[in-house]
C-alpha cells in the first residue's frame, strides 16, 4: 500500500541557482527510481533561518509531495544525510486532513496567482 509524504529540505545558501536545481533533480529521480509518484513540487526560495546552522542563517527551502511505499522513508533519509548541500530536512507521513489542507493551500495559491495575472 503507497502512503503519501511531505518532505521538506533546506539546502545550504551558497549554491548557485544551477546548483539547487540539480539537488532537487537529484531527489526527485531517486524517488521516481524508486517508484514513488511526485504529485508537487514547491521552490520556497531563500529564507531566513530560525537559528543558524553550520554558521548559515539562511537557505533554500524546498517540498516534495509524493505517493510511495514506506520503506523508501528510510532510504531517502539516508540520501539526504549523505548530501553535504542538505542542512536540515523532515519527512512527514500525510493524513487524510493533511493532505486535504495542501491541496486546498494549492488551489488558494493557483487562484491567487492567475488573479495577479
Amino acid at each position: 500500500m503507497k502512503n503519501r509524504y511531505e518532505a521538506v529540505f533546506i539546502l545550504t545558501p551558497v549554491l548557485s541557482e544551477e546548483q539547487t536545481k540539480e539537488t532537487v533533480k537529484k531527489f526527485t529521480g531517486y524517488l521516481k527510481k524508486n517508484h514513488a509518484k511526485i504529485l508537487h513540487e514547491e521552490n520556497w526560495g531563500l529564507k531566513k533561518l530560525a537559528y543558524p546552522i553550520q554558521k548559515k542563517s539562511t537557505g533554500f527551502y524546498h517540498l516534495i509531495e509524493f505517493e510511495a511505499e514506506g520503506t523508501i522513508i528510510q532510504q531517502l533519509e539516508t540520501e539526504f544525510i549523505r548530501d553535504e548541500r542538505v542542512m536540515r530536512f523532515l519527512n512527514v507521513n500525510m493524513e487524510k486532513h493533511h493532505i486535504a489542507f495542501a491541496e486546498s493551500r494549492r488551489n488558494r495559491s493557483n487562484k491567487k496567482a492567475k488573479a495577479e495575472n
